[in-house]
């Protein structure tokens, strides 16, 4: 059967369960809006598009700075100003780590999945998304699953317990007073992106489902979309998988993970 048939038989069967799961948390029924995720271009991925919005403001903030100090005292505020904000956010943030070493996060969900071998599922860790043929993003998916119920990329967040998790109208992520949507654009991009380049493999549609499992925070609800993306608590990731109906074969499975492990190098090596 083609892949594009498993693909929409998914997605009709899934709907039900989203709706459903639901209705075990107050935040109302979804809300459909224009789909807007990134395109296929250069600005369409999500860094790119962080690393703009940071050089901006570093030069508005140099510019006004020049005007009082001078040019070579505004150029050093300027850099100043980038080089903190990416430090700020290479913190805040644990998607990707800055060594090879996994997170505790990323190690939590490694030892779930695990489990799943026996029920047909093949697991890479930390993968690298290449953004084109010429170069490999930052990008990392902490686990691209490939097993009966299809193809997922689950990247494994540990976020402050102190702050709460939250959504509006299945559209937005807030942890505490922060709005996620970067974070979710990532996750969905790189699925897309692996999406993309499985399926060039294979010579079929591999449709890839990008989900965040969060440690720390209590999370109100079993398992939400927010923008095409699945949130839930980091210690179901092994539920999220195993409820999911059966569409792909043995065989299909083992040639999604064959391509899968080709064309998607490790992030991380020995060397």
């Amino acid at each position: 059967m083609a892949m594009t048939e498993r693909g929409d038989t998914q997605e009709a069967r899934a709907q039900p369960r989203v709706q459903e799961e639901s209705r075990d948390h107050a935040h109302g029924a979804p809300v459909k809006e224009p789909d807007d995720r990134p395109t296929g271009s250069r600005f369409g991925d999500p860094r790119i598009r962080r690393w703009l919005r940071r050089i901006g403001i570093g030069v508005a903030i140099g510019a006004a700075a020049g005007l009082v100090l001078g040019f070579r005292l505004g150029l050093a505020v300027a850099v100043l100003v980038v080089v903190a904000d990416t430090v700020r956010t290479s913190r805040r943030s644990s998607s990707v780590t800055a060594w090879r070493k996994s997170s505790a996060a990323e190690r939590r969900t490694e030892k779930q999945l695990r489990s799943l071998e026996r029920n047909g599922y093949l697991v890479l860790h930390a993968r690298a998304v290449p953004r084109d043929d010429e170069g490999v993003s930052d990008g990392q998916i902490d686990h691209l699953v490939i097993g009966p119920s299809g193809v997922y990329a689950i990247d494994s967040e540990n976020w402050d317990k102190r702050l709460p998790v939250r959504t509006l109208s299945h559209r937005k992520l807030f942890h505490g007073p922060f709005n996620r949507k970067d974070r979710l654009d990532e996750a969905r991009w790189e699925a897309d992106q692996a999406s993309r380049i499985i399926g060039g493999q294979v010579g079929f549609d591999v449709p890839v489902q990008p989900s965040v499992a969060i440690y720390g925070p209590s999370i109100p609800w079993k398992v939400m979309r927010v923008r095409d993306v699945d949130v839930y608590a980091g210690n179901r990731a092994r539920a999220y998988l195993r409820r999911r109906p059966k569409i792909l074969t043995e065989t299909d499975v083992q040639r999604i993970f064959d391509a899968a492990q080709k064309a998607l190098p490790p992030k991380y090596t020995d060397d």
